[in-house]
């Protein structure tokens, strides 16, 4: 595996690539971020794979310092799974002027459930995202759907700004207790992480009620955040949405079985913990 820094290096050894699958990534790689780099090469090759932990994503409440960094564990794991170049750039690679020019997401997609609470979050990882995939030009880019809201972003950012890289979508990767594989998990002591998988277990139970016919959402999602309350987390939210624009359902969408999503993030002590289930 070719581990890279330079822009200029980078195209360089991609040069005349039209089937080069990428999946962006800030390191600290776990099970669920190589089976992205499974489904990429599914879908093209040579398969990139970025290191890169991006300040402009992080608010003035998150310790970018503190973010975890594993490079050298996160370039074994990475040679194993047969990855061809490893785009590591550092801040002045990527960044070797002030990036002045900055991508803004629509303010109903990107000021809302996550972007509420973490304001500027998505103008930074669009930002990244953006000129990682121009750095790159990738045919296919992979992105997990544990993320989801930041998914429907980049979808719509490609679209939007005709980018030639088709955006795949990777289901989440859990623990055999439900529990969404994150690089915060880390974080969780032993108490809290056997109480973290009850997220998804709310998730479930609002999706069942959902299939089952109870159309009062707001009761659901209500009820849903007290639950968690009272065992002592923290939710932010927890919010079911359409799955096209991830925007609340009327009482027609509801009517006519509209796909939808159900979204969360929630404290657990320290950690916050993010996850969503498809209905």
């Amino acid at each position: 595996m070719k581990i890279i820094s330079s822009i200029d290096d980078l195209r360089d050894h991609l040069r005349g690539q039209l089937r080069t699958a990428f999946v962006p990534t800030m390191g600290n790689l776990h099970e669920g971020h190589l089976s992205l780099m499974r489904l990429a090469r599914k879908h093209g090759d040579p398969v990139v794979a970025s290191i890169f932990v991006n300040r402009l994503q992080f608010g003035p409440n998150d310790d970018f310092e503190k973010y975890p960094r594993t490079f050298q564990a996160d370039v074994e794991k990475l040679e194993k799974e047969g990855v061809y170049i490893l785009f590591a750039p550092t801040e002045r690679d990527l960044y070797p002027e002030p990036q002045e020019f900055r991508v803004q997401p629509p303010d109903d997609l990107g000021n809302t459930m996550e972007g509420e609470f973490r304001p500027g979050f998505f103008n930074g990882v669009m930002t990244v995202v953006l000129k990682l995939l121009s750095c790159v030009q990738p045919r296919v880019a992979v992105f997990g759907k544990k993320d989801y809201q930041q998914l429907m972003i980049i979808r719509n950012m490609a679209r939007q700004f005709a980018l030639p890289t088709d955006i795949i979508a990777a289901e989440t990767y859990r623990a055999d207790d439900g529990l969404a594989l994150s690089s915060r998990n880390g974080y969780l002591s032993d108490a809290e992480r056997a109480e973290a998988p009850r997220l998804f277990q709310n998730l479930n139970q609002i999706a069942e009620e959902v299939r089952g016919g109870h159309l009062n959402i707001t009761e659901l999602e209500r009820e849903a955040m007290a639950n968690l309350t009272a065992r002592g987390w923290k939710p932010d939210y927890i919010s079911v949405r359409r799955r096209a624009n991830l925007q609340p359902p009327t009482a027609g969408d509801l009517a006519q079985a509209e796909p939808l999503v159900v979204l969360a993030a929630a404290k657990l002590g320290a950690t916050r913990l993010i996850d969503n289930l498809e209905i």
